[in-house]
């Protein structure tokens, strides 16, 4: 039987980290490490866990085929077919999915134009973006009720050099090949959505004042 002692710790520590900051309020995302390739085995969040709180028996085992292999009374995240296409198209290390105030405003500003285009902010070396001028665009899917067409709709659009996939006012799955560089792109991106959107506010604010 497979333990994953660490990578049950990992997402125990990532789930402290990112609730701390606000990122997982009401029991909401989910997060996930990978345990092994081949068969795909993920640690990820049960479904309706504390994430401030979580205990061991708080992160599950799952399979490729979003199967539970853990002896568990608890449902893994209801997202978790989300996971493992990700995992499956990418053999990414880890998958991190959270709501924020300004991921949902972003998701929701651009929505009709499928992405957001984030240009020229130094952050974007964060994401692996060293080149002059970088820019990026991050893909915006519907939030389907359906949870298998919503993890076919964020596998479709994901793409390894832009690592994160909006959900139209429900949040960003972020990935990386460790959970380590998972958490960096989360962090980024968080922060290129909060410094564009405040950078909008700003813009508009200054404008009212010189028409005073």
């Amino acid at each position: 039987m497979v333990h994953a002692l660490e990578q049950r710790r990992q997402v125990r520590q990532l789930a402290a980290e990112l609730a701390a900051r606000g990122w997982l309020p009401a029991t909401s995302g989910n997060l996930s490490v990978k345990v092994k390739a081949d068969p795909l085995c993920i640690a990820i969040t049960r479904s309706g866990a504390d994430k401030q709180q979580l205990t061991e028996a708080d992160v599950i085992l799952v399979n490729g085929d979003n199967q539970v292999v853990d002896e568990t009374p608890y449902r893994p995240s209801a997202e978790t077919a989300v996971h493992t296409q990700l995992y499956n198209k990418f053999g990414c290390g880890a998958v991190l999915h959270v709501h924020t105030q300004y991921n949902n405003l972003v998701s929701d500003a651009y929505f009709e134009d499928g992405g957001v285009e984030l240009t020229g902010y130094e952050l974007l070396k964060a994401l692996g973006h060293w080149e002059e001028n970088a820019r990026i665009r991050v893909p915006i899917v519907e939030n389907f009720h359906d949870l298998n067409r919503l993890a076919s709709a964020v596998a479709a659009v994901a793409d390894p050099d832009v690592p994160g996939v909006l959900v139209r006012n429900h949040g960003i799955y972020a990935f990386g090949q460790s959970a380590d560089e998972a958490k960096r792109h989360l962090e980024a991106l968080e922060w290129l959505f909060e410094y564009h959107v405040r950078r909008i506010q700003f813009a508009a604010a200054r404008r009212r004042l010189e028409q005073i």
